[in-house]
């Protein structure tokens, strides 16, 4: 199993700590995602959502962590990722704690003007309650060291597209693929090498 304080303390040290990053004053758009991370006598866990099926939503029905676009009221890019997860999730993140963040992705199906997203990092000792909003159908913590151990692995065929594929994770009926899927690589590999 995943040494729990080990994970948390060297993904810490690992992410960009600092400011909220606002966004620079361009027509590009931004949005943000938060990883939530848990931990019990089983490990580390994270918080996905199943988003809900919405005409024109490029990531439509998939698993996805919490977030979205910016929007001019948030203050940086960390207050969309919080403010997003209460609304999609009910679940406030001001009590959190804050890890820090990874650097901008840029997804492949954001449309012809792009999207850049930056993903940030928090943890809670205990479960919050979670309560999915209109976006969201469900929601559900994914095992960390079972994702580690390569349980997980699979590969996604994209319905709409024969013949392209792509790296996933399927879990209790769950398929995480895309940028999600990149994210909690990325994640991961940040923590580096730990034992399980």
């Amino acid at each position: 199993m995943t040494s729990v304080p080990d994970f948390l303390d060297q993904l810490t040290t690992r992410l960009l700590i600092g400011p909220g990053d606002p966004p620079p004053i361009d027509q590009r758009r931004r949005a943000a995602v938060a990883a939530l991370f848990h931990t019990d006598a089983l490990g580390v866990r994270v918080l996905l959502m199943k988003r809900a099926v919405r005409v024109g939503d490029p990531w439509s029905g998939h698993v996805s962590l919490p977030g979205g676009r910016h929007e001019p009221t948030d203050v940086d890019l960390r207050a969309t990722a919080v403010r997003e997860t209460i609304e999609e999730l009910g679940c406030d993140l001001s009590v959190a704690r804050f890890l820090g963040r990874l650097a901008p992705l840029h997804p492949n199906n954001s449309g012809p003007h792009g999207m850049e997203v930056t993903p940030y990092a928090f943890a809670v000792d205990t479960v919050p309650t979670i309560s999915t909003g209109p976006e969201a159908t469900a929601a559900f913590w994914l095992p960390i060291d079972r994702a580690l151990a390569g349980e997980f692995n699979a590969t996604h065929h994209v319905p709409t597209a024969p013949g392209l594929e792509f790296p996933c994770w399927r879990y209790d009926g769950h398929i995480i693929w895309g940028l999600t899927f990149r994210i909690l690589t990325e994640l991961l590999a940040h923590a580096g090498d730990i034992a399980r």
